[in-house]
């Protein structure tokens, strides 16, 4: 029996797939006017339960097309068709009017969303083409930043060239966020362009004289596969659909799929894990004997394990070059996203253990961020502080104000008076952009972000904040401003970092305390060579290279698609991930910091001649610093234990100045030979080579990013103007290294220091009653806080 190539099966992860099992390669005809797609396909898995709504619509739909299984209501195609060339051929007629009016072997692709998912999700489809999941328009100004190809905020560049049309009133959002993004964008018109263009290709002929141009090869191959209008790198890890499915249908990090429709081979990598769509706690998936709901973090990390990295660190892991421990045959770990990693910590919220009065289990990306953080608004953000309309005050308050006592904006003040109305609570979702999530009961009411919209999955329940996860569980949220009334802290220290010192509260993010670390991965040391005709996949050719079924031409399995001149390789100089620097972020307040687009570049024209070595290049910030950037970031790596006071306020890198204030890996610009050498570091022998290149101006540790004086070295953040260091009088009110000398410098005194100290070890918990009795004691002396 011959076997055919067939491709009905929602997302199979290639246009072109081998048959797995027997198959006619003719359907008899009474057959196919029975089943119709289902000819071929019986046993494939239902899109959803045939209980819900949703699929008795599809059903009835397909009955209606001659396709009980409902197969054609999204991929379009001919149900009565004999052959697989018949059958991925046409639509039904009725349906072409406002569905498929072709085969679309992905449905979720964004091209033809609106024929497909928008059948029923209007309006999803468009404003997912201008959200920043397509664009990347805030990766490519931060890359083209650093490498010296842009100087401004002003967010120029995307993915494809797109106009926003209709004007910057959101198309969906409740009206007070429509009210606060009209005023955002008008604030703010740099990272709410109302048009971009697709960045540029290179124009190779003119590298040798402005090497710099090679970061726009860079940003082509390396860093844009991520967004949904492709379906990107087949690497494990990094298998998933295009546009809609791009994160509603389950892809594992090996790519095999799980299911019985008998034309989906289950050992090629690239297929979708089971033909179901996951998104809310009542789209149930099974596959074997696991049934979830919600979309799982790794979905996110398909795509969020490079740049700022907070898909992989939620999960509590970090890149790493080892691969260590060894497996039973001696052999290091797989990669995945290409990787090899070290697992540091989860973030609590992900973390599974049990807490006090709430189950066991970990929350989903989707728990917290909203649909409009993942779908966009209808505008065209240029960032994502741009498009992320949550702070971490929405669901935990402050320690003087609950939630619904804030006013909108909290968190994100950018240095304006926002005023202090509270935002209240909301009565129902009442908008469309809410309507195909569950729909919990109001309770007292839904919170609100901090731009105005309800958490449809966050209610107050008297003075209680309860989070709904759509993984089925069910969290109580700790409120701070209860936890101050009942004084229940988890240590004095919480009580006095929160409750007593104001400007903790007042100029900090959250997480610039309780982010356990953060990815850092000092220097990017970048090669981009265009000799000898060199190519590699270029995902902007590929994402314009659309072909009417919506598929991009990376799409066919054992295939990149397209390519351009120029190839990247690229490495790292070292890693940390402890105690993060911290700086000011574009919201205007103190953030941890992580070295983002450090570009060390080295570059290659079509000649072979090296036009660029070892170079850095220069940015506008603070009137022109090296684009080695730290860059503001959220890290996702929260902890219930917040870093120490001593983490900032006695330690050198937390200010700026790098680890151990920079003494350490000075000398890059020299870099280093190693051989026999005379006491006065004379070289011996003629033939030698250089074990690390220089690195010519590069004269400071990468970690380090402003001197103590105030000189920024290094350019921070490149989206927002109040990005930056630390301002010199925060941190010559912060620093506080030395301080123990206060008390020690004294101990050469004996007749002193023996009235104030007692023989033998003295612990912590005695220093701290030393100095509160010196304290009390000063008052005595000092009733007016004279000094």
């Amino acid at each position: 029996m011959k076997r055919i190539l067939l491709t009905l099966a929602f997302l199979l992860g290639s246009a072109s797939v081998a048959a797995a099992q027997d198959v006619p390669d003719k359907v008899d005809p009474d057959v196919a006017a029975e089943k119709g797609c289902l000819s071929c396909h019986e046993g494939i898995e239902s899109i959803r339960d045939e209980e819900t709504e949703m699929m008795q619509q599809i059903l009835a739909l397909g009955e209606s097309y001659n396709d009980p299984g409902g197969c054609v209501v999204c991929h379009g195609g001919n149900p009565q068709g004999l052959s697989a060339e018949d059958a991925h051929a046409g639509a039904p007629v009725d349906l072409a009017a406002g569905g498929p009016d072709m085969f679309f072997p992905d449905p979720g692709s964004v091209w033809i969303a609106e024929k497909t998912c928008g059948q029923c999700h209007s309006g999803y489809g468009e404003r997912l083409t201008k959200a920043l999941m397509n664009t990347e328009a805030g990766k490519l100004q931060g890359n083209l930043w650093s490498w010296g190809v842009l100087d401004t905020h002003q967010a120029v560049y995307g993915n494809y060239d797109l106009v926003d049309e209709d004007g910057n009133v959101p198309t969906v959002g409740t009206e007070a966020y429509q009210e606060y993004m009209v005023a955002f964008s008008e604030a703010h018109p740099e990272q709410m362009p109302t048009s971009m263009e697709q960045v540029p290709e290179v124009d190779v002929n003119a590298v040798s004289e402005h090497p710099n141009l090679a970061g726009i090869t860079y940003s082509r191959q390396q860093c844009q596969r991520c967004h949904v209008g492709i379906t990107g790198r087949e690497k494990r890890g990094d298998y998933r659909g295009t546009g809609c499915s791009s994160c509603h249908i389950p892809y594992s990090n090996e790519g095999f799929y799980e299911g019985s429709d008998p034309t989906i081979p289950t050992d090629q990598p690239g297929k979708l894990l089971t033909h179901r769509i996951q998104a809310t706690r009542e789209a149930q998936v099974t596959v074997g004997d696991v049934t979830y709901s919600g979309i799982p973090s790794e979905t996110c990390n398909s795509c969020h394990n490079r740049g700022k990295r907070i898909g992989v660190s939620y999960q509590g892991i970090m890149e790493f070059p080892y691969g260590s421990p060894y497996d039973a045959q001696g052999g290091k770990q797989p990669k995945l996203h290409t990787k090899k990693y070290l697992y540091i910590k989860e973030d609590l919220h992900h973390a599974v253990e049990s807490r006090p009065g709430n189950p066991e289990g970990g929350m989903l990306c989707q728990d917290c961020h909203t649909t409009i953080d993942m779908h966009g608004d209808g505008n065209l953000p240029g960032t994502t502080l741009a498009q992320v309309e949550i702070e971490c005050e929405d669901c935990h308050g402050t320690v003087s104000q609950f939630p619904w006592e804030l006013p909108l904006g909290y968190g994100e003040e950018f240095a304006t008076d926002i005023g202090d109305t509270p935002r209240g609570l909301s009565e129902d979702t009442n908008d469309e952009s809410f309507m195909f999530g569950t729909e919990y009961a109001a309770e007292d009411g839904y919170l609100l972000t901090a731009r105005g919209n309800p958490f449809g999955n966050v209610v107050r329940n008297g003075d209680k904040v309860i989070l709904h996860s759509a993984s089925g569980l069910d969290f109580e949220v700790p409120v701070l401003k209860q936890l101050a009334i009942d004084d229940t802290w988890k240590s004095p220290d919480a009580m006095v970092a929160m409750s007593q010192v104001g400007a903790h509260m007042e100029s900090m993010e959250c997480y610039a305390c309780h982010a356990d670390w953060a990815p850092q991965c000092y220097g990017c040391h970048i090669t981009v060579d265009y000799s000898e005709g060199k190519t590699d996949v270029d995902w902007i050719l590929n994402a314009n290279s659309r072909m009417p079924n919506g598929l991009t031409a990376d799409n066919e399995l054992g295939t990149n698609g397209l390519t351009s001149a120029g190839k990247v390789s690229e490495t790292r100089s070292y890693l940390r991930w402890e105690e993060p620097t911290l700086g000011i972020n574009g919201e205007g307040r103190v953030s941890p910091l992580m070295p983002g687009c450090q570009v060390i570049t080295t570059v290659i024209d079509a000649d072979g001649n090296t036009v660029a070595q070892n170079e850095t290049w220069m940015t506008p910030d603070a009137g022109g610093t090296k684009g080695l950037d730290h860059a503001a970031v959220q890290p996702h790596t929260a902890g219930r234990e917040a870093r120490s006071c001593e983490s900032c306020h006695n330690n050198p890198k937390a200010l700026g100045y790098g680890i151990m204030g920079g003494r350490f890996m000075q000398g890059y610009q020299d870099g280093f030979v190693v051989d026999l050498e005379t006491a006065m570091g004379e070289i011996i022998p003629g033939q030698t080579q250089y074990q690390s290149q220089p690195i010519p101006s590069l004269d400071h540790d990468l970690s380090r990013i402003v001197t103590e004086d105030g000189q920024q070295l290094v350019t921070v953040g490149s989206h927002w103007p109040l990005t930056a260091p630390l301002p010199q009088e925060m941190r010559d009110k912060m620093e506080r290294t030395g301080l123990c000398m206060g008390c020690h410098q004294n101990m050469s005194d004996e007749e002193l220091w023996s009235k104030v100290n007692t023989p033998g070890f003295v612990t912590n918990e005695e220093h701290q009653a030393v100095l509160d009795a010196a304290l009390h004691a000063y008052a005595e002396t000092n009733p007016a806080g004279n000094q």
